[in-house]
């Protein structure tokens, strides 16, 4: 069973309803333009058809119309004979002649509104069809985004992500274990500069010392001077 049941639901259907139904959106979006692919080229026959049609009756009112005016010819051509029964022969046939052509011309006017109203209601279902192959676009690249989003909240909420940042962490502890054995054997080494800098350190310590002895010495031979003086 379509989606469409006849040409008029169609034209008169509502896409975003139909879409905002649909468990499957891509899969209604393909089944809608399918369908009315399919029917536009039904309409399009049946256009073709009834243009035919229309040009076969267009023709018939047109003889009967030559007709009607020739049985007129042939009524006067009778009288100016002093026939008149053929006149009256003649007459007649032109009444059945211009009944036939005005019943054609009605089924004619018939066909004509027919056609306009079908062309009108092609050209809706044109717009719709266009309106749908637009949407189907949208509606797929919407489709891929949403399915990488997807993806990447399945990843992020799963052990995936959490197990290599574990797996960076013990990397990095590896590392920092690698740099501590690598400073402890350089503990009780020493370089150059080192013994250089063990120097200069040892000098300024001597210098302080007999500065402060030289200080404290002093100190002491102050009080003794006083006494002295007493």
């Amino acid at each position: 069973m379509g989606i469409f049941s006849r040409f008029t639901d169609i034209i008169n259907s509502n896409i975003n309803a139909l879409l905002d139904k649909a468990e499957d959106p891509e899969k209604m979006v393909r089944l809608i333009i399918q369908e009315m692919e399919d029917t536009l080229v039904e309409v399009r026959s049946a256009s073709a058809k009834t243009i035919a049609n229309k040009k076969d009756v267009s023709n018939q009112v047109n003889r009967l119309s030559n007709e009607v005016a020739e049985w007129q010819d042939k009524a006067e051509l009778a009288l100016s004979k002093d026939r008149e029964d053929l006149a009256r022969a003649a007459l007649h046939e032109k009444q059945k002649t211009l009944e036939t052509a005005n019943s054609l011309k009605h089924e004619l006017s018939l066909i004509e509104s027919e056609l306009a109203k079908l062309q009108s209601e092609t050209g809706q279902l044109q717009e719709k069809l266009a309106d749908a192959k637009t949407r189907q676009k949208t509606i797929l690249m919407r489709q891929k985004t949403v399915s990488s989003r997807l993806e990447v909240k399945r990843r992020l909420d799963s052990n995936t992500v959490d197990n290599a940042m574990g797996r960076f962490e013990q990397f990095e502890r590896k590392i920092d274990d690698l740099e501590s054995q690598v400073e402890a054997y350089d503990v009780g080494k020493k370089t150059l500069k080192d013994e250089f800098a063990e120097l200069e350190a040892g000098g300024k310590i001597d210098n302080e010392l007999a500065a402060l002895k030289k200080r404290m010495q002093a100190d002491t031979e102050k009080p003794a001077a006083k006494a002295k003086k007493a």
